[in-house]
């Protein structure tokens, strides 16, 4: 027997958030199987939905009408502007709503997605320069990076699940 939706105001009891490349077919992939499986309305991005760096009023409206967030933070996470926009989005939704957002930390420590070192500190510098290489919008794009910054640090804060291999 299927297990009941969480809520009937909200359109999806979840929302996965993560990086396509390190998870879709492994970890996430599995993840949205088990709860798909138990009755529980959860949204994945389908890669149709991503049209540029820009997170979609698609996703927009999916986050917002989600009651729980998965936040999937792997070793790439951070590489994605389109990911760091989404997790901003989704802890803004969040904190307004008084929701739920459950970090895992896959193959990754939370310290280094709470102070930028590793590959989160890397993929951080990364978009750094290539803001400082375009020109136009300097400031608006080093404001989305520090909301990035801010947002990897919050979600690093939360308690949440580690997942490693073996």
């Amino acid at each position: 027997m299927a297990a009941p939706s969480f809520s009937s105001s909200f359109v999806y009891d979840v929302f996965l958030s993560f990086r396509g490349e390190d998870t879709r077919y492994s970890f996430t992939g599995n993840l949205y199987n088990a709860l798909r499986d138990r009755g529980i309305h959860t949204f994945i991005d389908d890669e149709e939905l991503r049209k540029g760096d820009e997170i979609t009023s698609a996703l927009e409206k999916a986050i917002e009408e989600s009651r729980i967030f998965i936040t999937v933070l792997s070793q790439n996470y951070a590489s994605s502007s389109f990911c760091l926009n989404e997790l901003a989005y989704i802890l803004h939704c969040a904190k307004r709503k008084g929701l739920l957002v459950l970090p895992v930390f896959y193959n990754v420590v939370p310290s280094h997605v709470r102070h930028h070192t590793s590959s989160f500190g890397e993929a951080l510098a990364a978009h750094e320069k290539r803001f400082k290489a375009k020109s136009q919008d300097f400031e608006l794009n080093m404001e989305k990076l520090e909301k990035w910054k801010i947002a990897l640090r919050e979600a690093a804060d939360l308690s949440g699940y580690h997942f490693k291999h073996g």
